[in-house]
């Protein structure tokens, strides 16, 4: 709902205002105007991009069939054999960051490397035949998702157009208006529905009507089916951007919602957060668009390894015991990531990174030298906030029911993209086509607020000031709409004297 449903010819500049017209209705008219005229292209390019990634999944697995996969069958090698391979492959000179055993028959195994030359959040992966210890492939990886580059060159596409840190500040305004355009175009079809005879009528698209009509029926009918899938993807797209982010990440600190997250620090017990953790605490919350840092970049303490040990002086035999002794404790689903330690007096991490429901993300922190559990941590402990935000993220990138969950993800960008494609057309339906001198159109009923009591005024203004400092684009944005009505405003009556 990206244009307003203003649209309507009973609702033009143009026209006195009605007796008994809500200064509300007019107030959240002309702020969907303007949201929706000046942000619906980041709305649009978000949620063009976004149906693509959520398609990416699939893509992937067909352009990279030959890396992901293998027809070699029999038993799988210890993975100290798979290790081995990869660190010969590779030279032996870049250290090992993580390694993932192939989750089922017929896939491969990720030896992943901390290379230099490679972006934030990236590894370069060498792809192991399990079986046969055969190098099927060398990609760059990004993230705890383990995007292959097709997949990650459309997140990128989505998260920032590919401009870096500043092309963020596009997704993070369209992420923070689209919630409030959802909420805002749905306020006004309630409005309109108390005074139709059959609000139901107003659900289903009209193919009886013309022209303007015919295409606001359109507008607000997928609006009204779409606003909760809206509210939910600018609710969790937030907690990936920049300014609103940082809030976020700062409210739930102060509500103490914090993510658990697995200790590495030997003898220093569990830890909530902060340093000497990984797993599911910050960034790794939102795996695939924001990346997850898994552990210091540099020189990681050895354990003894010989001819087949890398830079990082791991002993590759430590991957096949540490997984052992984490499938005797909490790690039961296939898809697993083992993490070698960052110095001496860090300890290997092996984690579930099973996104789909249900949720697997258990982890637990062993000291190779003594063979103990020096702390671990389950979902099933993580507090109702934590699972909630684990759910959400998982739900907004597609992999928390699958298939099923993309093509829904599919249809909601499309259903979005379309409502910003039919709100420029009412407008440009509804524009004065015999007065060339209002080349902006027509605009919702200036000057609601005049109508308003004091105590709404003030409480109007005060809603403005905090959505505006816990999402500043928003703020930002909203600043900017007043300057550009202003200037409207001042042309008009300029106009008017002439």
């Amino acid at each position: 709902m990206t244009t307003p449903l203003s649209s309507l010819p009973e609702n033009r500049q143009d026209q006195p205002r009605r007796r008994g017209t809500s200064w509300l209705g007019e107030l959240l008219r002309r702020l969907h105007f303007y949201a929706g005229i000046f942000v619906g292209p980041f709305i649009l390019i978000a949620a063009l991009s976004g149906a693509l990634y959520a398609i990416s999944p699939q893509i992937e697995k067909v352009v990279y069939a030959d890396e992901l996969t293998t027809s070699a069958t029999g038993p799988a090698l210890p993975l100290a054999d798979q290790v081995t391979a990869a660190t010969t492959y590779t030279g032996g000179g870049e250290s090992i960051s993580a390694v993932r055993p192939a989750p089922r028959p017929g896939a491969t195994t990720r030896v992943m490397f901390d290379d230099p030359n490679l972006g934030e959040s990236e590894s370069r992966a060498i792809f192991i035949d399990p079986t046969t210890a055969e190098v099927k492939g060398d990609l760059s990886v990004y993230g705890t998702s383990g995007s292959l580059p097709l997949r990650t060159w459309v997140d990128q596409l989505h998260r920032s157009l590919h401009l870096g840190d500043f092309g963020r500040y596009y997704s993070e305004l369209a992420a923070s208006w689209l919630g409030i355009i959802a909420v805002a175009g749905l306020c006004l079809w309630v409005m309109r529905a108390r005074r139709a005879r059959k609000a139901t009528a107003l659900l289903r698209p009209s193919m009886k009507h013309k022209g303007l009509r015919r295409t606001f029926s359109w507008h607000a009918s997928v609006g009204v089916w779409a606003a909760i899938g809206m509210l939910f993807l600018s609710a969790t797209g937030i907690t990936w951007s920049q300014l609103g982010g940082d809030n976020v990440t700062k409210l739930r600190a102060a509500l103490d919602w914090s993510t658990p997250a697995v200790s590495t620090e030997l003898g220093a017990g569990s830890a909530e957060s902060g340093g000497g953790s990984v797993g599911e605490s910050g960034a790794g919350e939102h795996t695939g668009h924001e990346g997850h840092a898994r552990h210091d970049d540099g020189a990681h303490a050895g354990h003894g390894g010989e001819a087949a040990s890398n830079s990082s002086g791991v002993d590759p035999a430590d991957f096949d015991m540490t997984l052992t002794m984490a499938r005797d404790i909490n790690v039961n689903t296939g898809l697993v990531e083992i993490l070698p330690p960052a110095d001496d007096d860090s300890a290997w991490v092996v984690q579930e990174i099973q996104r789909s429901f249900p949720t697997e993300v258990d982890a637990v922190a062993i000291d190779a030298d003594t063979m103990e559990v020096t702390d671990r941590v389950d979902f099933s402990d993580y507090g109702l906030a934590s699972k909630l935000a684990r759910w959400g993220v998982d739900l907004h990138m597609g992999t928390m029911f699958g298939l099923a969950n993309q093509i829904v993800l599919v249809g909601l960008a499309i259903g979005i993209a379309s409502m910003v494609v039919w709100g420029y057309v009412m407008w440009w339906q509804r524009r004065p086509k015999h007065d060339p001198s209002r080349s902006f159109g027509v605009t919702p009923v200036r000057g609601a607020l005049a109508n308003a009591p004091w105590w709404s005024v003030a409480a109007v203004g005060l809603t403005a000031v905090v959505i505006g400092v816990f999402l500043p684009m928003v703020g930002i944005s909203l600043l900017g709409f007043l300057v550009v009505d202003g200037v409207l405003a001042l042309w008009a009556r300029r106009r008017a004297r002439r």
